[in-house]
This record gives structure tokens, C-alpha cells and sequence, in this order.
């Protein structure tokens, strides 16, 4: 047996079965793959996958083990690899962040600058997705690091590390009647059509959740990924926005004024995602404190360290 049939196994379950996609994703052909895993499972004399005609359909019983076991043995192949590369060249490298765009567009500018200027030699990436498919990056070895709101602390095999706190603030045109109330509850708020973000984006279901304790159905209007947009069609005049606090910026957003809701939505927490078992370079310790600062490498190794998939300080 070899690494190339692991990889196939894989790949093909990544891929739903199909053995088309799996060889185009590994740069391969089809009949090699399909060669490959049937001299695998000769080798095993177990069956790994169901098949229907000359299609594979599923995993059988003994192939569900097997799957575990060649996702363990890849991810230490690959941690071998990163050491090598992390001793070999400490300070160079590529570095692949998923995220989404509220983080990539406001929390990430002065992290990252600082970051080039300690390591100038290494290429950073950033990947923008949904949370979902940000953890897919970071499971499948595509990404070092995840940085969302939602989504990653429930996804087992990441390891989620709290970033840091928010809010949600309400942002209104420069003349809007909200800006007269003494104070602002969720019933006001809902008089108004709502623009705010996609149920999978920034804490959304925070701000859901507050509505439905109130039995109240706002009208939301229109949901984005982006906060830019949001703040765009707010400004046109068509509804009140609901945003994450750090996505306000005073100067670029002058036709637009911001009020403080976080006491109707609760606080949010932005967390750092890292493969549970991956092996971590030198340089990923350190934009990570750069990030957070009370996360220290050995605070992180602390956390990689424990069998918990949610770690909090």
C-alpha cells in the first residue's frame, strides 16, 4: 500500500463518490484511481466501498474505519512536511487565512501589516468564503487559519480559539428618526425595513434570536455577506442597517451615523480556527498573538493539547 491510494480513498469520499472529480482534483485519470483503490483493497481483502455497476456509491463498514485511519495517517504526513519546512525556513513560506469579508476587509489591515513587516518573506493569501465553506478550507489542508463569528466552533476536527469580542450597531442615513430617540429598542427598530447580513454571516442569528424572544417579524429587506454593501444601500435610503461595530469607519462613512445596540444583541466573539493535530509554524504563533494577544503559543499549544474543540481564556 501507498500514500497515492490514501490519497484517492480520499479524495474520493471528499468528492461524493465520484471518481471523475476525485482524479481532476489529484491531476490524475480516472481508470488510475479506480485501478489504484480496487489494488488497495486486494492488499486489505476488505471492500471499501459499495459499488453499483462500476460505480462506487458509499463506504461500506470496514471502509469507514479504514477512512479514519488514512485521514490520521495523512495528517501526519503532512505535519511531517510542515516541520521540515518550518525548520528549513523559519521565516518564509506561504500563509493561506479563510475568512469572511467583514473580517478580511476591518479586523485584518493592521494584523497583517505588522505580520509583512516582521516576516516579509512569507506570501500571505486570504481566501473569503462563508464560515461553512471556511472550514472546509482549513479541514481539507487548504487554509492555515479560519477567522469567522459563525460556524467554527461547532465543526469537529477545528480547534476554536476566541479572537475577540463585538457588537452590533445600527447605521442610519444622516437625518433618519431613529437618531431622536432617547432610546432604542428592538420595537423601534422594527418599525423599519431592515438591511442586514446573510443568515451565515456575523452573528446573525443573534440578532434573529432577539427579534423572536420579542415576537417580532421584522422586514428585512435585504441580506448580504458583505458589510460594504449593507452600509451602500443604507446610505441610498432604503432601509436601517444592522452591522457588525468594527465594520463602522468614521471617516469613509461620513453619510451615515451609527447607534449602539449592543444591549439588544448581546455580545459576539470572533474566533481563530486551526485543524485539531496540525502542525503549526513558527510564523502562524505569531499572527495569531498578533491577532489576539492574550493568545500566546503557549496558550495555543495548551489548547491543541486538550480534547476540547472550543477553548476559552
Amino acid at each position: 500500500m501507498n500514500l497515492h491510494q490514501f490519497r484517492f480513498v480520499r479524495e474520493a469520499v471528499r468528492q461524493n463518490f465520484n471518481l471523475t472529480s476525485a482524479a481532476k482534483a489529484l491531476f490524475t485519470s480516472q481508470p488510475g484511481v479506480s485501478k489504484a483503490i480496487i489494488e488497495l483493497e486486494d492488499e486489505l481483502g476488505v471492500e471499501i466501498f459499495r459499488r453499483h455497476g462500476k460505480r462506487i456509491r458509499s463506504l461500506t463498514e470496514p471502509g469507514k474505519r479504514i477512512l479514519s485511519s488514512i485521514e490520521r495517517i495523512l495528517d501526519e504526513v503532512e505535519t511531517l512536511r510542515r516541520v521540515g519546512k518550518d525548520f528549513a525556513s523559519q521565516d518564509q513560506g506561504n500563509f493561506v487565512i479563510a475568512t469572511t469579508h467583514t473580517q478580511a476587509r476591518y479586523a485584518l489591515p493592521k494584523v497583517l501589516t505588522e505580520f509583512t513587516k516582521r516576516f516579509p518573506k512569507v506570501r500571505v493569501s486570504i481566501q473569503q468564503g462563508s464560515p461553512g465553506q471556511i472550514a472546509e478550507l482549513l479541514i481539507h489542508d487548504r487554509a492555515d487559519i479560519a477567522i469567522a463569528t459563525e460556524g467554527i466552533a461547532n465543526t469537529p476536527g477545528v480547534l476554536a480559539l476566541p479572537g475577540y469580542q463585538w457588537q452590533h450597531v445600527v447605521m442610519v442615513p444622516l437625518s433618519h428618526p431613529l437618531l431622536n430617540q432617547a432610546t432604542i429598542t428592538l420595537e423601534e427598530i422594527a418599525k423599519y425595513p431592515l438591511i442586514t447580513y446573510d443568515k451565515a454571516f456575523a452573528g446573525r442569528s443573534k440578532i434573529d434570536a432577539a427579534f423572536a424572544q420579542r415576537n417580532l417579524s421584522p422586514d428585512i429587506i435585504l441580506e448580504a455577506i458583505d458589510a460594504d454593501v449593507i452600509k451602500t444601500y443604507v446610505e441610498t435610503g432604503m432601509g436601517v442597517g444592522i452591522v457588525a461595530g468594527l465594520a463602522y469607519d468614521a471617516d469613509r462613512d461620513r453619510n451615515l451615523r451609527v447607534i449602539q445596540v449592543g444591549h439588544l444583541f448581546g455580545n459576539n466573539v470572533t474566533h481563530l480556527g486551526v485543524k485539531q493535530g496540525a502542525y503549526l509554524r513558527s510564523f502562524v504563533y505569531t499572527f495569531i498573538e498578533l491577532f489576539s494577544p492574550t493568545l500566546t503559543k503557549k496558550i495555543v499549544e495548551q489548547a491543541m493539547n486538550s480534547e476540547s474543540e472550543t477553548y476559552e481564556i
